[in-house]
């Protein structure tokens, strides 16, 4: 992160707009902290018990998926990640390159309502464990006032942090990446010491095609930080090395992804009505002993703040991409108050949290992949993007293509998903094409709608890449010159 336009901690004034190549003096090293926060939650304790409990497999198949999934989403995370580093900007701003200035607004509008599912989930997470430590340290019992209470300090926390910025989200990150990874071998060893092994071993195995749709789930989590990525490298130079930034991107994620979920899969073992649990946390505290159980689910409730902050943080760019004229601090406001209130209907009504997770994990996957095929295909061919193109939103800008929408992008990110979602199972929804063929049985929607997305987008005839010009080069305007929202 740069130190030279802003001193580290303080709030973050910049948008969508390009980062100046001065102020561009990150390394790629700090993107280990970064993802290894942005996996640090008992949510993944939950998804690996989910691969006992829910998918029937057993330990070495579990161990096959909690290797295979951060090594195929992170992997995208980092690819596009490389977008940050050419073009200086967030991914919903480079997007725009892509999509055009209206057609953006499309895939922009579900990621962003994809993104309050997403930090609705982490919130409820969150106040669970501030729950459970208080029912263990003082035996206080949840009920309605309270769980509502803890909703609303988890959101404001989330806000504050979000709200600062990088700098801020990045230094918290990297405490807390120091803490976790101290109080996990004490997990880990504390579990390797007490657990039945021979109840674990002894666990049958599950189908291939729950394997698959395994890796899919877990998958999921990182998917959703895809259009996100940008975000977190467009303050690394230019000459910044692509394979660290995916090396860097695939070791924080996959050094917390893979143990997390192989603890989670062991303790379903001895936990098998977890997947009718209203909560995904309180198990932690029947399993573990007091010691462990409630530094970890500090550590463990300081970590899923910073990934709701991330996403906040993140989210307050799509905002504004969407046309918001407030600042990022402001805009992320905007989530904080979806997620509270979204929170607290989950909190209140539902009758099973794995349930609900697995079934929104299989359609936000989804939303994400028709972005990701498009955008992907589009780094083949531009290694570049346009500063003052990118926030010119009239008819002047080089990004207005045809009426502000680029056809091939538009159409190809429309059949991408359409084809995704009629080959994707879950308890919320079913596709027409879900039976009776390897996409839907294997869980494969997601993966169908970035081949179906990026292909087409190959194929199609595109817009001309423009020649671009840096923040360097032009004077940063203030405010867009028409919301991005008219017609």
């Amino acid at each position: 992160m740069s130190k030279t336009a802003q001193a580290e901690g303080a709030l973050e004034t910049r948008g969508i707009e390009q980062v100046p190549d001065h102020e561009r003096t990150a390394r790629t090293r700090e993107l280990f902290p970064t993802w290894v926060g942005a996996n640090i939650s008992v949510l993944l304790l939950t998804m690996g018990a989910s691969l006992v409990v829910a998918y029937h497999l057993n330990i070495w198949q579990a161990l096959v998926v909690a290797g295979v999934a951060p090594l195929v989403s992170y992997g995208l995370v980092g690819l596009i990640g490389i977008a940050g580093k050419r073009g200086g900007a967030p991914g919903m701003a480079l997007s725009r390159a892509v999509f055009g200035q209206r057609g953006n607004l499309l895939p922009g509008s579900l990621i962003w309502v994809a993104r309050w599912g997403w930090e609705t989930i982490n919130a409820v997470t969150g106040a669970y464990a501030m729950l459970t430590i208080l029912d263990i340290v003082l035996g206080i019992r949840a009920n309605g006032v309270l769980d509502m209470v803890m909703l609303l300090v988890f959101v404001v926390a989330t806000f504050a942090i979000s709200g600062l910025g990088i700098n801020a989200v990045q230094k918290c990150n990297k405490y807390a990446t120091y803490l976790f990874g101290v109080f996990s071998v004490l997990v880990l060893g504390y579990l390797a010491v007490h657990t039945d092994w021979s109840k674990v071993m002894d666990h049958s195995a599950g189908p291939t095609a729950a394997v698959i749709t395994g890796i899919g789930m877990i998958a999921a989590g990182g998917v959703s930080w895809i259009p996100s990525a940008p975000d977190f490298t467009r303050y690394l130079p230019r000459t910044a090395s692509s394979k660290a930034i995916v090396g860097t991107t695939l070791g924080g994620a996959g050094i917390v992804v893979l143990p997390m979920v192989l603890m989670g899969a062991v303790m379903a073992v001895g936990t098998p009505d977890l997947a009718s649990a209203t909560d995904p946390v309180s198990f932690l505290g029947q399993i573990l002993p007091t010691w462990i159980a409630v530094p970890y689910l500090l550590i463990a409730l300081i970590g899923m703040l910073l990934i709701n902050a991330m996403s906040m943080y993140s989210a307050g760019f799509t905002a504004q991409t969407l046309g918001f004229k407030v600042p990022r601090h402001w805009a992320v406001s905007v989530n904080a108050v979806i997620s509270l209130v979204f929170g607290g209907v989950l909190m209140l009504v539902a009758t099973s949290f794995l349930g609900s997770f697995i079934a929104f994990l299989s359609l936000l996957a989804v939303a994400f992949s028709a972005w990701v095929g498009v955008f992907g295909a589009d780094m083949l061919r531009r290694t570049e993007y346009d500063g003052r193109a990118m926030t010119d939103t009239t008819r002047t800008s080089a990004y207005w293509y045809r009426g502000g929408f680029s056809p091939a992008a538009v159409a190809s990110w429309a059949i991408g998903l359409a084809a995704g979602l009629m080959f994707t199972t879950s308890d919320w929804f079913t596709g027409p094409l879900a039976k009776n063929n390897l996409i839907g049985e294997y869980g494969l929607g997601w993966v169908a709608t970035i081949v179906v997305s990026g292909v087409l987008y190959v194929v199609l005839p595109k817009p001309a890449v423009v020649a671009p010009q840096t923040a360097d080069e032009v004077e940063e305007p203030e405010t867009e010159p028409e919301p991005a929202l008219a017609v």
